[in-house]
This record gives C-alpha cells, structure tokens and sequence, in this order.
C-alpha cells in the first residue's frame, strides 16, 4: 500500500490529477518503481526514494541521463513528465516480457545507433547509477586508466571493504589491475554507453522491441556493452549476434581475449548489489583470463 502523502506529492508534480490506481513493480536500492494510471487514463512510472541516500542520488543522476537521451531524440527511452530531487515520473513504455528467440533487427539497431554516437574522452558529463550505486564518470583520455581504475579497481575495492573476497580471486584481480595494459585495448573509440544493459532494461511485447529503461551512461568502449549482453546470455541474444552487430561496427580480432576481463565489472557489481553467490562467477571469469 502506497502512502497517501506519497500519492499527494506526486499529484502535485502531475498538476493535480487524481491517480486512480497504482502498483508497485519493484522496490531495491531504496527507491520504489510505481506504475500509476491517471484520472485521464495516462499510465506512468513514477521512481522515488522511500530511504534516503545522502551519499549519491540515483535518482537525479537517472532523471539527467533521461533528458539527455530525450535531447538526442533517441526514442527507445521514456520520456520525462516532470521531476525533482526525490520524484521521477516519466512515461510507460509497454511491454510484456515476450521476447524473442534471435536477435532481430529491432533491437540491433537500437544499440547500434547509442553505440554510433562517440565523443573525444571517456567518461560522461556527470556521474550515473547502476543499480543506484554511483558510476564515477570524470573524463580521461586513457582507456585503460579510466576502466581499470573508475571501473574495475572502484567496484573490486567496495566489494573487499564489506566482507573480503578468497586471496586466491584478490590476489589475481590485483594483479589484472596492475598489468591491464597487457590485456585490453588502448584507446577505442570513445562510444556513448546505455550502461547497464541486461535483460530486465530492455522492453519487449510480443516478440518485438519496445524500448530501454534504466540508463546508466558513459563514453567507453562499445565492446564493454557487447560482453555485458553475451555474458546474461538472454535468448534475444542468439549464436549469430557478434555477426550481426560487426556487421554495423566492427568488433576487434581480439575481442574473445579479453571479454571476461569485461565481464568481471559486471559480475563483481552482482556480487557488490546483490548476492555473493555471484564470486563463483567472478572465479569463472577469472580462470579465463590467462595473468
């Protein structure tokens, strides 16, 4: 049951419709995810703190990443209604969970087109969430410094401040970190990010593509995305996707080297957010990477 004061404060930012019902799909990282309907029959997301974060706000950094896909005109994301420092509302996006068994064009394209759009530095004009945890995103010119120390040593290092991982796993990830420059490429083109594409951020009703949620975005290597949808492996990711995306931008000769080095941000994160079930994963990664 929503609190009716909550109700009050987002009729508000709505000019005073009435919502006539409302659910709530999900609830993590200390923010609520509503589906309301308006007086006027409009379905709409609405986002909210229901514990506060004093340290970063997801919310605002999500409502900045919005607007500036809005502004892009890239279409695939919600549109903002109105917000502040402790609302989001934006539109809904329909969807029913239906998706495909290959990867089609629909959804190709659409991370194509993010992916086409680079910049000169790596980074982003303000720093974004992933799973409400702040991505630092200060510029840098060097690939390899910004990934291994803004990423990789940033989310290993918060991972061990709460509970340490086995020396074994701290041990090589160290020892990755010190001597990253053996293993990923230089300076890739700087590529615009969605940053936290797994299955649940991306929409589809029957069979068909509808859209991105969640955005959490960055200027990096594009490869960095790509090993990210392969490592969740979701069914709209079919044998044939490597292919088919190289065919729009090309993938690196190497690529297949240096993927779980990739994918090691991704699952220390699950083990940071979530569950620490997830440092099988990270050993996994770990073993295919020849230090």
């Amino acid at each position: 049951m929503i609190d009716q004061s909550i109700i009050v404060e987002i009729e508000k930012l709505l000019d005073n419709k009435k919502i006539i019902d409302s659910k709530l799909l999900s609830n993590s990282f200390g923010i609520n995810c509503l589906k309301i309907v308006t007086n006027d029959n409009k379905e709409l997301i609405v986002k909210y703190y229901y514990k506060n974060n004093y340290k970063f706000n997801a919310i605002k950094s999500e409502t900045d990443n919005l607007l500036f896909f809005n502004k892009k005109k890239l279409n695939y994301f919600p549109s903002i209604i109105n917000h502040n420092d402790r609302f989001l509302i934006m539109t809904f996006i329909d969807n029913n969970n239906d998706q495909p068994n290959q990867t089609n064009d629909d959804f190709l394209n659409a991370i194509i087109s993010i992916h086409s759009l680079n910049s000169t530095n790596y980074g982003f004009n303000f720093d974004t969430q992933i799973g409400g945890l702040k991505q630092i995103n200060s510029m840098s010119k060097n690939w390899k410094e910004f990934y291994s120390y803004k990423r990789l040593y940033y989310i290993f290092d918060l991972v061990n401040k709460n509970k340490p991982m086995d020396k074994s796993i701290n041990t090589k990830i160290d020892l990755l970190i010190k001597k990253i420059d053996n293993f990923i490429p230089n300076n890739p083109r700087p590529s615009l990010l969605h940053g936290d594409l797994w299955e649940g951020n991306i929409l589809f009703k029957n069979k068909k593509f509808t859209g991105l949620i969640d955005p959490g975005s960055f200027y990096g290597h594009n490869e960095l995305e790509v090993s990210y949808l392969r490592w969740f492996n979701p069914k709209f990711i079919d044998n044939n996707f490597l292919d088919k995306y190289n065919d729009h931008i090309k993938i690196d000769k190497y690529y297949f080297e240096y993927e779980p080095i990739y994918q090691l941000y991704y699952s220390l994160l699950n083990v940071y957010l979530w569950d620490r079930s997830y440092i099988e994963d990270v050993r996994m990664l770990l073993e295919r990477i020849k230090i």
